[in-house]
């Protein structure tokens, strides 16, 4: 484990959601990250913005960042899709060819979830520039069946990467195993009330237990434009963000005494070591 990875101190990961959704995600992440108290990000790589943020990953290689499982749109503008040829993973489609809307999930989960497509997504960063530290997924918390938990953790052990297990009973694979955990009540900020949020997430911090738990936060900056791709999401985003990156979040901190980390100090933990397959690809910039 790392220094930060004890049972008696106050660690929390702050991790982005949703990088790579569309321009406005990327930029409240990456904000979010340099300006103000999150740590790192998952890249949705099937999505619209996925290039954009490529492309501010290059730039920024210190940010850790992990790869975000995607099999699910929710977005009625931004349809996005997988990466593999269609005609490879018909069981993860809409009528339309795309992935299902969040309200169809119980169909997706009832048909086979394709490991062509996770392969995909994560060999899609092989040659666009730094390494993952970790895998997760969109909409699916701990992939939704224990067989895509099983999955995901045996790409993560090919590829040298870890792997959220954030609910029971997911969570006593990789604690059998000797790998850290969050502790119960791993939050996600679609959670939260957008208002009063910057209160609920200050009661949270002066709450925090000791060990290891985990936010999964979803910043975004808002604007007319935002609202009608994301009508269901910008209140969320922009809320995460206001308060993510401002002053009063890191005086909370530091007031607390909690320990933020990102998805790299929980690789280390993982692989005992800070090397995967992904790091000796070749990379394609530009």
């Amino acid at each position: 484990m790392t220094a930060h990875l004890t049972a008696e101190t106050r660690t929390l990961i702050v991790n982005c959601d949703d990088f790579g959704m569309y321009r406005a995600v990327n930029e409240a992440v990456v904000r979010s990250i340099e300006d103000g108290i999150a740590a790192s990000c998952s890249l949705m790589t099937p999505c619209p913005g996925a290039a954009h943020a490529a492309g501010l990953l290059c730039e920024r290689p210190e940010i850790p960042f992990g790869v975000h499982l995607t099999l699910v749109c929710e977005s009625p503008v931004l349809r996005w899709g997988p990466l593999t040829p269609r005609e490879k993973v018909l069981s993860l489609l809409d009528d339309n060819g795309r992935f299902h809307p969040p309200e169809r999930i119980p169909d997706l989960l009832a048909a086979g979830i394709e490991e062509l497509e996770f392969r995909a997504q994560i060999d899609a960063v092989a040659t666009a520039g730094p390494t993952p530290a970790h895998l997760d997924w969109h909409c699916l918390a701990d992939g939704g069946r224990d067989d895509v938990l099983d999955l995901t953790m045996a790409l993560a052990g090919e590829y040298g990467l870890a792997v959220p297990a954030w609910l029971d009973p997911a969570r006593r694979k990789p604690r059998a195993r000797g790998l850290p955990v969050v502790q119960p009540g791993f939050l996600d900020s679609f959670a939260l009330d957008p208002e009063g949020k910057a209160e609920t997430y200050a009661r949270l911090l002066r709450e925090l237990p000791p060990g290891l738990s985990e936010w999964a936060v979803h910043p975004g900056l808002g604007g007319q434009e935002v609202r009608a791709v994301d009508p269901g999401g910008w209140r969320v985003r922009e809320s995460d963000h206001a308060f993510l990156a401002s002053a009063r979040a890191r005086e909370l901190l530091r007031e607390e005494g909690v320990a933020v980390i990102g998805y790299d100090s929980v690789r280390a933990a993982w692989t005992g070591s800070s090397t995967s397959r992904l790091d000796a690809a070749p990379k394609r910039h530009g």
